[in-house]
Parts: C-alpha cells; sequence; structure tokens
C-alpha cells in the first residue's frame, strides 16, 4: 500500500511538472519562437496562453518593442579632409524571431555589436562624401536619411527593423578645434569688412544726392530772393517818384531831415561842410510853407 501511494504521488508529481511545462504565456510586448531540441519549430506572435510538448520543446521570448541603441563616439574623415567625432542612437524592433534566432542566436542583446558595426559602416560611406558645413547645417537630415536606408537593408537579413538613426553630438577634433575657429572668424570679417563697404558706399551716395539737392534748392532760393528784391526795390522807387512827383518840395525837405536824423542824432559825429552848402540851409532857417498849387 505505501508503494502504491509513492507511486501515486511521484506520478503526480510528473503530471504537474509535465502539465506545468506544457503551458507557457506570451505578453503583448512578445514574440515566441518555439524550438525543440534547439531547432526552431514555429513563432507565435498572438498574445496569451499557449501550450507546447514538455520536455522537449523550448520557449524564447524576443521582445517586439521599440529599443534603442547608443553607439559609441568615433572620428570619421569627411569628403573635405575634416576630422569628425560623432555619436548617437539608432532605434530597431526584433520582427522576425525566426530570421534572429538562425542569424543572431536566442540573446535578444547579441544584435547590438552587430547593429553599432553596420551603423558606423554606414556613417561613415556617407559622411566621406560630404563637407562639415553639410553635416553642421539642416542637410543633415538628408545624410541621416541616406545612412538610415543603408542600415536597413543591412539589418534586414537578421530579422530586425531599424525605424531610425539619431547623431547626439557632432565634436571636431580638439587639434582641428582652433583652425576650424579662425577660418570661420575670417569668413566672418571678411564678410563684415564687404558690408561696411557697402554701407560706406550707399552713405557717400546718400550724401552726395543730399548735398546736390541742398545746392539746387539753395539756387533756386536766391534766385526767387533776387527776383523779390528786384520787385520790391521796383516799387520803391515808383513809390518814391510817385511821391516826388506830388509834392517834390516836400519830398526834398523830408529827405534833408532824414539826413539831419541819420547825420546828427548819434553822438561822435562829424560833417566838414562849407557854409553855404545846401544841406545846413534848414539849420540857419526854417522852411517855408509852399503856396498852394490850383487843383490842391
Amino acid at each position: 500500500m505505501n508503494r502504491l501511494s509513492v507511486a501515486a504521488a511521484a506520478l503526480g508529481v510528473i503530471v504537474l511538472l509535465a502539465l506545468a511545462g506544457s503551458v507557457y504565456t506570451v505578453r503583448q510586448t512578445q514574440d515566441a519562437l518555439i524550438t525543440q531540441f534547439g531547432k526552431p519549430v514555429r513563432v507565435v506572435t498572438q498574445p496569451g496562453l499557449h501550450f507546447k510538448t514538455p520536455f522537449v520543446q523550448t520557449v524564447i521570448l524576443f521582445d517586439n518593442r521599440l529599443q534603442m541603441d547608443v553607439f559609441p563616439a568615433e572620428e570619421t574623415i569627411l569628403g573635405d579632409q575634416k576630422r569628425l567625432i560623432v555619436d548617437g542612437f539608432a532605434e530597431y524592433q526584433i520582427t522576425n524571431p525566426l530570421a534572429y534566432y538562425q542569424t543572431v542566436g536566442p540573446d535578444p542583446q547579441a544584435i547590438l555589436q552587430r547593429l553599432d558595426a553596420v551603423v558606423s559602416a554606414s556613417m561613415r560611406n556617407v559622411l566621406a562624401s560630404v563637407s562639415l558645413v553639410s553635416v553642421l547645417t539642416s542637410s543633415r537630415s538628408d545624410l541621416l536619411a541616406k545612412v538610415l536606408t543603408q542600415v536597413q537593408q543591412a539589418m534586414a537579413q537578421f530579422g530586425v527593423r531599424v525605424v531610425d538613426v539619431r547623431l547626439s553630438r557632432t565634436n571636431l577634433p580638439t587639434q582641428n578645434t582652433d583652425a576650424v575657429l579662425k577660418r570661420m572668424r575670417a569668413e566672418r570679417e571678411q564678410v563684415a569688412a564687404q558690408l561696411r563697404a557697402e554701407g560706406a558706399e550707399a552713405a557717400a551716395k546718400i550724401t552726395a544726392d543730399a548735398d546736390r539737392s541742398r545746392t539746387v534748392l539753395l539756387a533756386n532760393a536766391e534766385a526767387k530772393a533776387a527776383a523779390l528784391r528786384g520787385e520790391g526795390q521796383a516799387q520803391s522807387i515808383a513809390i518814391y517818384a510817385k511821391a516826388v512827383d506830388q509834392d517834390p518840395r516836400f519830398y526834398g525837405i523830408w529827405r534833408t531831415l532824414e539826413a539831419y536824423r541819420q547825420g546828427l542824432a548819434t553822438s561822435g559825429n562829424r560833417l566838414v561842410l562849407s557854409p553855404d552848402s545846401p544841406i545846413l540851409s534848414y539849420l540857419r532857417r526854417a522852411p517855408t510853407a509852399a503856396a498852394p498849387t490850383a487843383g490842391r
């Protein structure tokens, strides 16, 4: 009876182990590859509870989510013979577990070394035909697109889909930094000198145009002023002539008195005249009123 109990217990344990070994779970973020004595049997991509032959078949799980591989910095020679240190990352996804197992093996991390080598080779190949300016400007996107295409073609045989390749940093080697900075400074100084020369030329042209306009305006103003002065003098002469025609004797007296005011009113003036000078006549005697003429 004891032997039967022991046998039954052993059989129960074997059954439980067989049941436990025949059931496995695939998560939504995983794909499963079933192997039998090391030989691939089938790929399971449907999440949930699945069954396999216990003690004979093995389950290898692969993460089917996007993963990141940071490739190390390395020095690259560009098309213009400049040296550049680049590093970055690649985003990849295991899409074919069977091809991955047959080419790489069961370790999901074993692909990283090959991916680094492929990215490095593609990066060198693309950057070897471009200049430093292309890498440091908006043309970088086109260069990385070429790198991504080459990497995708190379990694497809491993059952891996590369989604993106990006550069994190682009640094010049220490020995080249000073030379590049000096050249960039010289180029900027040349551009600044050209802009200053163009500005001085534009300023000289504006100044010349302003001086010419000023000269023309002053000449026109002087001509107009001379014309106005001539007209005023003509009108003044006409008024004087009219006044003289109306009463020549009064006009003579008024002009003589004006001469007295201007010549004698200020102290210190000296006039050298003969006693019988006509200008002194009104100082000896006052002028008499003229007899009214007919018609006045």
